[in-house]
């Protein structure tokens, strides 16, 4: 079976994530045998971004990082674990809110917000579950003291 990486590039629907994620160097973890959670944006999600805001991220590559490292979590769960979660922690130390009220009558489920539009895709190394918006950590502000 094909790792994450693999599988984006395979499927077709998440070719900026798979353009980001070689940007950002993450391409060597999301191959490493994990296991991981990813609620990966497709590409419509990506173009949802306000113009330009995705070619700056680009060639900002700690916040790339930290902006894809806050759509994966440690572990293999699929959309019946997630549906047990309230909240998980992301690789990159923020919060992920799982909004699974729906989850039992009619299969839905949110991630900060974002639809989880295609959940259980199964990969090698986890679990791929495709979101329609890029989740956006809280960060800090370029010279602000973080308290």
């Amino acid at each position: 079976m094909p790792d994450i990486v693999d599988t984006a590039v395979a499927s077709g629907m998440f070719n900026t994530l798979v353009t980001a994620v070689k940007a950002a160097g993450l391409v060597d973890t999301l191959k490493s045998p994990g296991p991981f959670t990813v609620f990966a944006p497709t590409d419509e999600a990506f173009a949802k971004l306000p113009k330009g805001e995705l070619d700056m991220l680009l060639k900002d590559i700690p916040k790339l990082k930290e902006i894809l490292t806050f759509h994966v979590v440690d572990g293999k769960l699929i959309a019946s674990d997630l549906a047990k979660h309230e909240y998980l922690q992301a690789l990159q130390g923020g919060e992920l809110r799982i909004d699974a009220s729906r989850w039992h009558m009619h299969r839905h489920m949110k991630v900060n917000g974002a639809n989880i539009v295609k959940p259980d895709i199964a990969v090698d190394n986890g679990v791929c579950h495709a979101i329609d918006k890029v989740l956006m950590p809280k960060m800090a502000v370029v010279g602000e003291q973080t308290k």
